[in-house]
């Protein structure tokens, strides 16, 4: 399973790159809002930062809501850098961009999915990531693990080659839960990835391992 980070946050992009499993980055607006990035030029320039840190893909998204304004700004992105994805909205002119890029070689994650019918037409429509919103299922009593575990069938049915990219993850059982169940990719905070490196047999079997060498030495 993929790891991606979903921040703006350069700091936490770089620790997380540091600790070597990082595999993309994912953003939107309101993270880009919550660091202050405002404008469209400083915008721009910061999915060039994020991709001059990591590896792989970054998904920058598109404002716009029809399907002349996200070919336009869909274009733009992807031509900043070559790990740019464009992530559009799952709506029907979304789903048209998303294959009007697929058709142009222009990468794609599709974003806001809820439902098995909406990842069906994404991955129909050519997209190279689809996005279910884990949490925010969650956050409204419906089982986010559930749907992802739905369009995993539907996908291996088909052979599509659309990841899935288990959105929205709020903590590490989210991406044990979603590792478990066949997600191509998550992406959550650091806080989700760092996580999985805690338990408190590691921490006391150091410190005993610490402690009986300086009784020895």
């Amino acid at each position: 399973m993929k790891f991606f980070i979903d921040t703006a946050n350069l700091d936490q992009i770089k620790e997380a790159q540091a600790l070597g499993v990082l595999d993309g980055v994912t953003t939107n607006p309101s993270l880009m809002a919550k660091e202050g990035i405002t404008g469209k030029e400083n915008i721009l320039k910061h999915y060039v930062d994020i991709c001059n840190i990591v590896d792989g893909d970054v998904s920058a998204e598109v404002i716009s809501t029809d399907f002349e304004g996200m070919v336009k700004e869909g274009e733009e992105l992807a031509a900043l850098h070559p790990q740019i994805v464009v992530k559009l909205p799952m709506i029907a002119d979304g789903v048209k961009a998303c294959k009007y890029f697929s058709d142009k070689g222009i990468r794609t994650n599709v974003t806001l999915v809820f439902s098995v019918g909406q990842a069906l037409l994404a991955a129909k429509a050519g997209a190279t990531y689809v996005s279910p919103f884990l949490g925010r299922l969650d956050d409204i009593s419906t089982d986010g693990l559930h749907l992802i575990s739905e369009i995993r069938q539907v996908y291996d049915n088909y052979d599509f080659d659309t990841q899935i990219l288990a959105a929205s993850i709020r903590h590490t059982m989210h991406v044990i839960d979603c590792a478990k169940i066949g997600s191509d990719v998550m992406t959550g905070p650091l806080s989700s990835i760092t996580g999985l490196l805690k338990h408190p047999l590691t921490d006391s079997g150091l410190a005993q391992f610490l402690a009986d060498y300086q009784k020895g030495n």
